[in-house]
């Protein structure tokens, strides 16, 4: 019998009709996940409309018309998040079910948001927490302000006609992005060797937390996910050197950008330190799946060689 059934599965595999391992759930959880996931949906919307509306709230000078967009902005963002969250098939959001991912971009997002807006000074008397803020971002600002480094370009960019004042600031303001950027960084990969992410909490499912990946659209899936992979790397590491760069080149410059308020500052640094820390995440992120699915495959391949031997 036992040979019997060693040439049965040797057959379904040459077929291609061998029963697969599956890596994912069933798509439709049910209404108990629903019901689940809408606490959930509701406090991460509700963080999104914090974070929009963090620079207005701290940072003085913000009018009305300023705070009206910025509402606006805030509650479209938490709709799209909730509908995101909330729904049972996938949208536009990856790793929507494999945490800590979107979790430590979202921190990553929050903490760079409030330590600038944190370090622009105000009028009237500063506080003890806003000087030891721009204190910090001073010291940052000196010690990574040396020649070549995506801070010193995103200084540069400014060019002469740009205030000394202006400039400094700038200068602080990149490099506690920057740093913000490059601890989160960290911490993702710390946490991902230390939870053997993403499947320590049972199966990943590939179709919900790859909504934008096509398995279909030929050649192996792990040779494209491991190339989509060394892309987003890649890229993570130009971008603080390209960024600036090209804006420097291009003629416009971030002068066109109006970096002397202090909101537009904020928003510029933040998204010139997170987009490139994103993309290393979704770089090392797809990597981890591919070789997720070609160990699930070298097992799959290895039982029936260990079980079915003859006797």
């Amino acid at each position: 019998m036992g040979k019997i059934e060693a040439i049965r599965r040797k057959a379904r595999s040459w077929m291609g009709t061998r029963p697969r391992h599956r890596i994912v759930s069933v798509p439709y959880e049910g209404e108990t996940a629903v019901f689940s996931r809408f606490p959930g949906a509701v406090m991460r919307a509700f963080l999104v409309m914090v974070l929009v509306a963090m620079p207005s709230v701290i940072l003085p000078g913000t009018g009305m018309d300023g705070r009206q967009m910025v509402a606006l902005v805030a509650l479209f963002l938490a709709v799209l998040t909730f509908v995101e969250y909330n729904a049972t098939y996938p949208g536009l959001v990856e790793f929507r079910d494999a945490p800590p991912y979107n979790r430590v971009r979202f921190m990553m997002l929050m903490a760079t948001v409030f330590v600038l807006s944190m370090m622009q000074p105000g009028p009237g008397e500063p506080s003890t927490v806003g000087l030891l803020f721009e204190a910090l971002g001073i010291l940052m600002g000196r010690a990574l302000d040396f020649p070549y480094s995506p801070v010193r370009l995103a200084r540069l960019v400014l060019a002469d006609p740009a205030r000394p004042e202006l400039a400094d600031a700038v200068r602080n303001a990149a490099a506690a992005a920057f740093m913000i950027s490059l601890a989160a960084l960290a911490i993702f990969v710390v946490l991902l060797r230390l939870y053997r992410w993403p499947t320590q909490s049972g199966a990943f499912n590939v179709w919900v937390n790859l909504p934008t990946f096509d398995p279909t659209a030929g050649g192996d899936v792990v040779a494209r996910l491991e190339r989509d992979a060394r892309i987003n790397l890649v890229l993570g590491f130009l971008l603080p050197f390209l960024i600036p760069t090209v804006l420097k080149f291009g003629g416009a410059g971030l002068r066109a950008l109006d970096l002397s308020s202090q909101q537009s500052l904020v928003w510029v640094m933040t998204a010139w330190a997170f987009l490139p820390a994103s993309l290393c995440m979704r770089g090392i992120a797809m990597a981890r799946i591919a070789g997720m699915i070609r160990e699930m495959r070298a097992r799959g391949q290895e039982v029936p060689a260990e079980g079915y031997l003859p006797a």
